[in-house]
């Protein structure tokens, strides 16, 4: 009798469980699809993100944006940038209208990264 006992503990363990994974996936997918659509949706919001600036000119004038996922990324962008072209870059994050996953215009910028 306590096998049968384990053995029905053990398969509630695993239901529990395998509903729980499911759960939680379910909110996450969510999101990711929430994402998704706004992407889709030619939504536009204003939102602090990290961008790599390039610069022109003298005095440097702002020409070029583009919105990067993290600082990690932005720097070795930056980086690459710089080696291949002679204008100046740098990695800030900025108070920006965003649209599809692009840099729209840039309202302001909070801070520079080195």
């Amino acid at each position: 009798m306590s096998k049968i006992k384990i053995i029905f503990f053990l398969a509630l363990a695993f239901i529990a469980y395998k509903g729980f994974v499911a759960f939680k996936n379910f909110e996450i997918g969510v999101d990711d699809r929430v994402a998704q659509l706004e992407e889709l949706a030619d939504y536009e919001k204003e939102d602090e993100v990290i961008g790599l600036m390039m610069y022109l000119g003298d005095p440097p004038e702002l020409k070029e944006h583009l919105l990067t996922k993290n600082r990690s990324k932005c720097l070795e962008m930056k980086q690459i940038a710089e080696e291949s072209s002679f204008a100046y870059y740098e990695c800030a994050r900025v108070n920006a209208v965003i649209r599809g996953g692009k840099i729209l215009s840039i309202i302001n910028e909070i801070e520079v990264i080195n």
